[in-house]
């Protein structure tokens, strides 16, 4: 399974692992917040609308920074702007651990999070640009599986540190810690280069004089493409994060899970995505990205609905959190690489991180109908009304998109419009199939 991973250059390896690194503490610095988050409304009294509106801003701001970084990475190079969002989220994060209120400590939160999302803005256009189409996607889905090491890691910090370190100082003691391992991916990128296929394609923009405006990934040739793949986006990473986040309240208050038992789960539910992003890359270069997503997709709605409706209770329910990981957070794995074959050099990352951050904002919306539905029906029953609307729209969106697997994204560098035409990221003919 992981034969491909010997044919990579040493360019290709030293990208793959800056970003894995990358990912991993990515992963672990948002997680981390979430294990400070209770210790904070004790210490200072904040109200569960307080930490809603942390929580709201910092996935906002994120949303926001990923597009930002897209745009930027397209201007001033992929691997200079993911050097420059780790050091930015990892100053952030120290500035948290020293913040005196909640006013103070928002504000730091926003900026942070347009760390957040620009790190896999930059990193996944770097990636897709780097790796040579027959490993494209198992290298850029298996990167992803670093989320799923960076949430263990700050499960086992914050067991560690809150546990040992008085509440007050604690959760500081806790979030400096997490710019060290920042600091560290800083120096391992140091030798990431840009991809030639970049390179050749800014070299064309400046000789030509005029390059893509912020608005081209809505014109027309690229504007339908952009639209599917931002609902597509929903589907996968919105909808699942909207589970994610309620998922832990259902446990307690439905299933009345107890503490001890809510860290088997947990547990078991971050090996099950690190595989399952392992699986989703694998599957990808295999059968293909939309046959991945529609596997995957169906899968999560079938797990969501066991835990909603299935009178499970002990080991069963808490094993469950296993295939839940697998199917629901590993489906991240293949929009990297997909979002990278659709999208056009000149645009590419900015119509990527655009895709994949409205989906970010848009599970927003889907917490949000999750609880005002719950005020009618069953929590459950929002819970799996919300996950087969949002599964039901990625797979249909997955029927209208072309399938990308295999492809070569080397254009004519000597024609880069203004405003990019989508001819240059369809697939040809003979690498197209349907579902």
């Amino acid at each position: 399974m992981f034969h491909w991973y010997r044919e990579l250059t040493r360019r290709e390896r030293n990208t793959f692992w800056g970003c894995f690194a990358g990912w991993a503490v990515d992963a672990m610095d948002a997680q981390l917040f979430s294990f400070v988050l209770p210790v904070l409304i004790t210490a200072w009294g904040l109200t569960t609308a307080e930490a809603g509106y942390l929580a709201t801003a910092t996935l906002l701001s994120a949303a926001i920074g990923g597009w930002a970084c897209g745009i930027l990475a397209d201007r001033f190079g992929r691997a200079r702007v993911m050097r420059f969002t780790i050091l930015w989220f990892s100053v952030f994060t120290l500035i948290a651990g020293l913040v005196q209120n909640f006013d103070q400590l928002i504000i730091v939160r926003v900026l942070q999070g347009l760390g957040f999302g620009g790190e896999w803005a930059a990193g996944a256009v770097l990636m897709g640009e780097i790796i040579r189409p027959s490993h494209r996607g198992k290298a850029v889905g298996s990167v992803q599986s670093g989320f799923g090491i960076g949430w263990s890691a700050a499960s086992l910090l914050a067991g560690v540190v809150l546990a040992h370190v008085p509440a007050e100082y604690g959760w500081r003691v806790l979030l400096m810690i997490g710019v060290l391992p920042g600091l560290l991916v800083l120096y391992l990128r140091r030798t990431i280069e840009e991809p030639e296929l970049f390179k050749q394609t800014r070299a064309a923009i400046v000789a030509g004089g005029k390059g893509p405006s912020l608005g081209a990934i809505f014109k027309p040739g690229v504007r339908g493409i952009t639209i599917k793949a931002s609902l597509l986006a929903f589907g996968v990473v919105g909808v699942g994060g909207a589970i994610v986040n309620w998922l832990p309240t259902f446990m307690k208050t439905v299933r009345e899970l107890s503490p001890s038992a809510s860290g088997y789960y947990l547990f078991l539910v971050t090996g099950g995505s690190f595989f399952g992003f392992l699986a989703s890359a694998y599957l990808a270069d295999k059968i293909g990205r939309r046959r991945t997503f529609q596997l995957f997709l169906a899968c999560s709605w079938l797990v969501t609905i066991a835990y909603m409706f299935l009178p499970l209770t002990g080991w069963p329910l808490i094993l469950m959190g296993a295939p839940f990981g697998f199917f629901t957070i590993g489906n991240y794995a293949t929009l990297g690489p997909y979002f990278t074959e659709l999208f056009p050099t000149a645009i590419r990352g900015s119509g990527q991180s655009f895709a994949y951050n409205f989906g970010k904002a848009a599970g927003a919306l889907a917490v949000t109908c999750i609880g005002i539905l719950a005020q009618s029906i069953s929590l459950a029953e929002a819970i799996g009304l919300v996950a087969l609307l949002g599964y039901s729209v990625a797979i249909v969106i997955t029927l209208l998109l072309p399938e990308t697997k295999g492809i070569d994204l080397k254009q004519d560098v000597d024609e880069v419009p203004a405003c990019p035409s989508h001819s240059d990221a369809s697939p040809s003919p003979s690498n197209t199939s349907t579902a």
